[in-house]
């Protein structure tokens, strides 16, 4: 099996999962970058407190610096000062101009903001001296991530359970689709839909539970070909069986009546014997076609099977010329001997049956690539071109022959073709030019394992 549900579920599964670590670390690494700034409402807040220091400290009025500031810190709960920073480089060394451009007591307020640290961090505002900074512990409302564990939540949480379940989503949707649809046709063939098959359904789609199709199908082929040959069995036996049933009815209510008690006797038990063969060849043939069993537990040869049932069928038709061309030997391994001498007995009564007196039959037994061809000819009156292969099924008679000798039932071709197919063989009809009649083929294989 190529495993392509395999495949399709695994490369989806895996490339689902990775991209679902992708984005959940590419949102996480975003959201908590754009959630580590200080608003931009709240910088300018800041930088407001920062021009009202500044303007403050250069009017001059410490006092006034000294209440706003003491305002501020009550408005809104936090610390904030004006200093001075005084810087002096030792042993000789300078300060450099980057330092000095960049050198601050607190954060810019464009800087990031650490979320993890539980302390606010402390804002500088330096004035245009470059000396002089306004510090300002952040005040809480002003503290970027409000919304972290919400967006961590919802990233380790609520984002993987619905990829996750969109993910199973289309898994479900691929597998039950094709299910539904094996389901819809095993409940019409289960209603008595014959016809109903599965594989058409699921259009160009090719995995396992396409295969699965397939062999429901073949399933119901076979089911609805066994249902279709038990019915029309049924029905034919059934209808062969009303002829001699009514022949014994009619026989029992004159033996009833005392009327010539002796004469009835014998056709009631001759139809009798021939329902009682008609049954049984019956069941016979449903069990080669319901079973389809190989037989193969034999070895034997085939010139001394012929030879023998044609002594059989000499004894049986003395009027009859019954001719042979048989090998010295012809040994064939892995057959039936009761299939196979059923088989070659019904083909040869059947030539023997439709073969007028003081006519021939003639058997040839010839070796071929592989196996052995037997061919049965016979005198009859032949069979009509497009009847050459209906002759093989159960309770078919051909029109010349209904004509010619209407006994018979149809069984015996019937069984001897299931017979060959049982060990292998095979078995064609047609008909003789010149004179008529009908040539009857089998194939039969030297070694069946």
């Amino acid at each position: 099996m190529n495993r392509r549900l395999w495949w399709k579920l695994s490369g989806t599964l895996a490339l689902g999962t990775l991209v679902l670590f992708w984005v959940i670390s590419f949102l996480g690494a975003t959201t908590e970058q754009q959630m580590s700034f200080i608003a931009r409402k709240h910088q300018e807040t800041l930088k407001d407190w920062g021009h009202t220091a500044e303007r403050l400290y250069l009017a001059g009025d410490e006092q006034a610096l000294a209440r706003w500031l003491e305002q501020l810190q009550r408005d809104e709960n936090t610390w904030a000062a004006v200093v001075r920073s005084e810087i002096q480089p030792l042993a000789g060394s300078e300060l450099s101009s980057q330092f000095q451009e960049g050198f601050r007591l607190g954060r810019n307020v464009e800087w990031k903001i650490h979320l993890y640290f539980t302390e606010n961090p402390i804002m500088d505002l330096t004035f245009a001296d470059g000396h002089t900074h306004f510090l300002i512990t952040l005040p809480q409302r002003m503290r970027p991530g409000a919304y972290l564990p919400e967006a961590r939540l919802f990233l380790k949480v609520a984002l993987p359970l619905t990829v996750l379940l969109a993910l199973c989503l289309v898994i479900y949707r691929h597998l039950m689709n094709p299910v539904r649809q094996l389901e819809l046709a095993t409940r019409q063939f289960s209603e008595g839909n014959l016809g109903a098959r599965a594989r058409a359904l699921l259009g160009n789609r090719n995995d396992e539970l396409t295969a699965l199709a397939e062999t429901f199908d073949q399933m119901a082929e076979r089911i609805g070909d066994l249902i279709q040959s038990q019915r029309r069995l049924i029905s034919d036996l059934s209808h062969e069986l009303r002829t001699p049933l009514t022949r014994i009815d009619m026989a029992i209510s004159c033996v009833e009546e005392g009327i010539d008690t002796q004469h009835f006797l014998p056709r009631i038990r001759r139809e009798c014997d021939l329902m009682r063969a008609l049954v049984e060849d019956t069941l016979t043939l449903a069990w080669l076609e319901n079973e389809q069993p190989e037989l193969n537990q034999e070895d034997l040869d085939l010139t001394d099977l012929v030879d023998t049932i044609a002594e059989d069928a000499r004894y049986e038709y003395p009027e009859h010329h019954i001719r042979t061309e048989l090998p010295e030997q012809a040994e064939i391994r892995g057959t039936s001997h009761r299939a196979l001498a059923q088989a070659i007995e019904n083909v040869v009564r059947n030539a023997c049956k439709y073969t007028p007196a003081g006519g021939t039959v003639m058997i040839r037994l010839q070796e071929e690539a592989g196996g052995y061809r037997l061919s049965v000819e016979d005198d009859g009156p032949g069979v009509p071109a497009e009847q050459l292969e209906a002759i093989f099924r159960p309770f078919f008679r051909a029109t010349r022959i209904r004509e010619s000798v209407p006994s018979g039932h149809g069984l015996g071709l019937a069984l001897a073709s299931r017979h060959l197919d049982a060990i292998g063989g095979r078995i064609r009809a047609c008909n003789l030019a010149g004179n008529g009649g009908l040539a009857m083929h089998l194939w039969l294989p030297a070694v069946r394992m």
